[in-house]
């Protein structure tokens, strides 16, 4: 049996939905979305890192084995972001200067990792997009240990399909159905200018509890309680 499993890439999304995705905040998604968030921890190395939006082409690589990560670099296409799950190492970086150029001049939108990655400086020079668990100077080996390719994985606890959409900027990761990206985008800059709305109101001097409407739902609630204890007294 091989030890490699190796599929086709995925279709690629229409630019102009892309487009329309990278106008919409992962934390927009996170009030109303309840699956698909990567785990915390795996953060932009780039703490101002604006919105990029990409179709997941998956990875998977054994802990100390980097072989497959050079294959998958030399495959990916503009518009693809590499979502690499280290099946539990949270030790050995897969991911450095070169690898990181090399994906970039690949045109990959960035590369999620569920584990460290090293040369930390290098790869932001590059203007590569990448999150991870942080950094670590323990490198992989090109060890032929082998690992799957757009295969189903995890990444951060959330499972990844190739295809899928990948949404993420300075607050985190999250992983769409590529059959609900249009509606999410749509949905999320709506919500995002009614959010816009309510901060001009907050610069007029209205206070928050106003505009939600929440002081009213408590006073209301307040004197209900009130009522019924006058009446039970």
């Amino acid at each position: 049996m091989t030890r490699y499993r190796i599929d086709p890439l995925p279709a690629p999304l229409d630019p102009a939905l892309l487009a329309k995705l990278e106008q919409v905040e992962t934390a927009t998604l996170g009030h109303v979305r309840l699956t698909g968030f990567a785990n915390r921890a795996i953060q932009a190395l780039d703490n101002q890192q604006a919105v990029r939006a990409g179709v997941a082409v998956t990875l998977a690589l054994p802990p100390m084995c980097s072989t497959l990560m050079h294959y998958a670099v030399s495959k990916i296409r503009p518009g693809d972001m590499l979502v690499v799950d280290r099946l539990g190492d949270d030790r050995h970086a897969c991911l450095g200067g070169a690898v990181a150029r090399a994906a970039k001049q690949a045109g990959a939108v960035g590369v999620v990792i569920d584990g460290p990655v090293t040369d930390i400086n290098e790869i932001l020079d590059e203007g590569l997009p990448v999150w991870c668990r942080g950094a670590s100077s323990l490198t992989t080996r090109r060890l032929n240990l082998g690992g799957t390719f757009n295969r189903p994985i995890a990444c951060g606890n959330a499972p990844v399909l190739p295809g899928d959409v990948v949404l993420a900027d300075a607050s985190g990761v999250v992983f769409l159905p590529a059959d609900e990206a249009k509606e999410e985008a749509d949905a999320g800059i709506a919500r995002q200018g009614r959010v816009a709305r309510t901060m001009a109101r907050l610069k007029n001097g209205e206070r928050l509890g106003d505009i939600t409407g929440v002081i009213n739902q408590i006073n209301e609630a307040i004197g209900a309680n009130a009522d019924t204890e006058t009446k039970t007294s």
